[in-house]
């Protein structure tokens, strides 16, 4: 593990955050603790970006609430559910609202380690596809407004004959067209053109 993984750990149990703060530095996490759900959702819009530790069980609001208000605010960090030996039906819950997964309490350190580990895969995931979605949009935005809809029609699976005839000019003419996006997002093939579309969500509604 490297120290740039930081996880926000939210728990109402002093002794657990304790433990469970120690337990994860030496596994070479960083960690930042919060006493409730209301104190860490009161901070989570400065945050930074990491994974969140988030017991079930907690006073003021619990941790399922605390995942709604998540979710409404688009806080798109990975979630892992702490919850009591048993409770199936609140883990059940809490993965259908978005959490990448839960462990029971109590919890193996080997156990909480994989199941964070896993999380942070998919933390970096989402930032290369946000990253990735950054360039496509930026390769879009040099296309002239004709290549623009020349690509929407390649994005809806037209042939060149049938884009020609949606927006009434020549087949030549939308091949022309085509080399120019082709040529402007570096792409040799249509299929890395459709790629690049749909990575930036052109066309897609």
């Amino acid at each position: 593990m490297t120290d740039t993984r930081l996880i926000h750990l939210v728990d109402d149990d002093e002794a657990i955050r304790h433990s469970a703060s120690f337990m994860l530095r030496h596994a070479g996490f960083r960690v930042k603790t919060y006493v409730d759900g209301v104190a860490f959702l009161d901070q989570v819009e400065e945050a930074e970006k990491g994974c969140i530790l988030l017991d079930v069980q907690m006073p003021k609001m619990d941790g399922l609430q605390v995942q709604e208000v998540l979710n409404e605010r688009g806080v798109a960090m990975p979630v892992i559910v702490l919850t009591g030996h048993g409770d199936v039906a609140v883990a059940v819950r809490a993965m259908k609202a978005g959490a990448v997964d839960f462990v029971e309490k109590p919890y193996a350190k080997q156990t909480l380690v994989e199941a964070l580990t896993r999380a942070f895969e998919r933390l970096e995931a989402r930032r290369k596809e946000e990253v990735l979605a950054d360039e496509a949009r930026g390769l879009i935005e040099h296309l002239t407004a004709r290549e623009k809809e020349v690509l929407l029609g390649l994005v809806d699976g037209q042939t060149n004959k049938e884009i020609a005839i949606s927006l009434d000019i020549s087949p030549r003419t939308v091949e022309i067209h085509r080399a120019n996006v082709m040529e402007k997002m570096g792409a040799s093939n249509l299929s890395t053109v459709l790629r690049i579309a749909f990575a930036a969500g052109f066309g897609i509604e």
